[in-house]
C-alpha cells in the first residue's frame, strides 16, 4: 500500500488536535493537555531547533565551497538581499492597504478596549522594556552585533544566526581560497557531514505529524476565551487577507515569472514546510524543512538553497513586516488617531529594516512591532489590543515568512542557471 505522503500525515496530526483540543477545553481537561500532550510538540520544535544551526554550518559552508568562483557569491548575495528588500517593502505595502480599506480599528468601542488593554498590560510592558533595551544600543548596534566574539558562544543560540551565517561564509571563502589539495579533506567533512544532517531531518521528520498534533492541541485549550477573539476579527481578516495575497498570488506570479514554474508546482513543492512553519510559528524551526522541500521538491540547487534560505529565515520577514503595518494602523484607528500618508511611508521603511535584526522565533515581530510604533508616534501600550490573537497570527505569518525564502532561492537559482529538476515529486512523503 502507498504510503499517505508527509503533508497529508501533517494536515491529519493538525486536524486532530485541533478537534482533540476543543474536546478537552469542553471537558476542562487543559491540565492534562498542558502536563502530557504538549511536552511533545515542545520536543518537537526543540529537535528541529537544534539541527538549525548545524545545518546552517554544513550547508553554507558546502554551498560557498561549490561555487568555486568567488564572484557567483557575490552575485547571488547582492540579488537574494535585493529581492528580500523588494518583497518586505510590498508586503508592508499590502498591509496598509488593506488595513486602510477595511479600518478594523473603529469596529472597537471603549469598553472592550479597556479590557484588552487591562488583561495584556503586563505582557505589553515586557516587550516595550525589551524594544527599550535594543533601541538604547544606537544606530549601528546591529552591526556591531553580526560580529561575534566567540563563535562557538554565537552557535550556541539561533538568536545570533546573523552572526553564525557571517562567519560560515568568511569560512567558506576562505576554504575556496586556499590551494584545492589542502581544501579537499575538509570540504569533503562538510558535504559529508551536510548529508547526514539531511538525513537526519528526514529522521526527525516521521514525528512531524505526532508533534504538531500535540503543539495544536495545547494551543486550543490554553487560548483565550471567545468573547475577547470576536472584538478582534476585523483585525485578524485584515491579516490574513493580506497573507493570502502574498501567499496565493504574489509569490506564485514571481515564480511564474522569472521562475519560469507553474503556482500549483510551487505551492505543492513548499506545502510541508508551510504546514511545519503554522505548526512551530518559528522561521528558524522550519529550516530543516524548507530546505529539504526547496532542494528536493522545487529544484534549487545546494549551493543557493544553502545561502539563500538561512539567510532568508533570519531577515526576509514578509508576514511579519505585513502583520506589523496593518498592527500600527489598527491600534492608531483604534485610538482615535488618524495617520498622515508620511507617517505610514515611515512604517514602510522601519518595519523593513525591523524585520532584517527580528529573530526567526516565536513572538519576535511583537517586540520589532514597539520600534515602528515608536516612529509612528502611536501608544506602545497599544500592543496589549492585539495579544489575544496574536498567537494564531503568528502561526500563519511564519507561512508566509517561509514562502517568501522559498520563492527568492527559486528566483535567483534561475537567474545564476541552478535551478534544475525536483528530485522528488511534490505529492511524494
Amino acid at each position: 500500500m502507498k504510503k499517505l505522503a508527509l503533508h497529508w500525515q501533517i494536515l491529519i496530526g493538525m486536524a486532530a488536535g485541533v478537534l482533540f483540543g476543543i474536546l478537552a477545553a469542553q471537558f476542562q481537561w487543559k491540565t492534562f493537555v498542558v502536563d502530557w500532550i504538549k511536552p511533545f510538540g515542545t520536543i518537537f520544535i526543540n529537535l528541529l531547533k537544534v539541527i538549525a544551526i548545524p545545518l546552517i554550518i554544513a550547508s553554507l559552508i558546502k554551498g560557498v565551497s561549490d561555487l568555486k568562483d568567488i564572484s557567483k557569491l557575490s552575485t547571488i548575495g547582492f540579488r537574494t538581499l535585493a529581492m528580500f528588500i523588494g518583497t518586505t517593502m510590498f508586503a508592508i505595502s499590502i498591509g496598509l492597504i488593506v488595513v486602510n480599506i477595511v479600518r478594523p480599528g473603529k469596529l472597537i468601542d471603549a469598553e472592550v478596549r479597556n479590557e484588552l488593554m487591562a488583561n495584556y498590560a503586563g505582557d505589553a510592558s515586557k516587550r516595550i522594556e525589551a524594544a527599550a533595551e535594543q533601541q538604547a544600543k544606537g544606530p549601528l548596534q546591529p552591526l556591531i552585533d553580526l560580529f561575534p566574539d566567540n563563535i562557538i558562544g554565537a552557535a550556541g543560540s539561533n538568536g545570533n544566526m546573523l552572526q553564525v551565517i557571517l562567519f560560515v561564509t568568511l569560512f567558506g571563502i576562505a576554504l575556496v581560497s586556499v590551494p584545492e589539495e589542502r581544501a579537499r579533506p575538509v570540504k569533503a567533512f562538510f558535504d559529508s557531514a551536510n548529508d547526514v544532517i539531511l538525513k537526519l531531518i528526514d529522521i526527525i521528520m516521521l514525528s512531524a505529524p505526532y508533534g504538531v498534533f500535540a503543539l495544536l492541541a495545547a494551543l486550543v485549550v490554553e487560548s483565550p476565551s471567545i468573547s475577547l477573539f470576536t472584538a478582534l476579527i476585523g483585525y485578524s481578516a485584515c491579516v490574513l487577507i493580506g497573507l493570502a495575497t502574498l501567499i496565493l498570488f504574489f509569490y506564485p506570479t514571481l515564480v511564474r515569472l522569472f521562475a519560469r514554474k507553474p503556482a500549483p508546482f510551487f505551492l505543492k513543492g513548499i506545502a510541508p514546510a508551510q504546514l511545519v512553519a503554522f505548526s512551530t510559528s518559528s522561521s528558524a524551526a522550519t529550516l530543516p524543512v524548507t530546505m529539504e522541500c526547496v532542494e528536493e521538491r522545487l529544484g534549487v540547487e545546494e549551493e543557493v538553497a544553502g545561502f539563500v534560505l538561512p539567510v532568508g529565515a533570519t531577515v526576509n520577514m514578509d508576514g511579519t513586516s505585513l502583520y506589523q503595518a496593518i498592527a500600527a494602523v489598527f491600534i492608531a484607528q483604534s485610538m482615535g488617531m488618524e495617520l498622515s500618508v508620511a507617517a505610514q511611508l515611515g512604517i514602510i521603511v522601519t518595519a523593513t529594516l525591523a524585520s532584517i535584526g527580528a529573530a526567526a522565533v516565536p513572538g519576535a515581530g511583537m517586540i520589532t512591532l514597539v520600534i515602528v510604533l515608536a516612529q509612528a508616534g502611536i501608544p506602545e501600550a497599544g500592543l496589549a489590543l492585539i495579544f489575544a490573537v496574536d498567537r494564531p497570527l503568528d502561526m500563519c505569518r511564519t507561512i508566509a515568512n517561509v514562502t517568501g525564502d522559498a520563492t527568492v532561492a527559486m528566483v535567483v537559482a534561475r537567474s545564476v542557471g541552478k535551478l534544475g529538476e525536483p528530485k522528488m515529486e511534490a505529492g511524494q512523503g
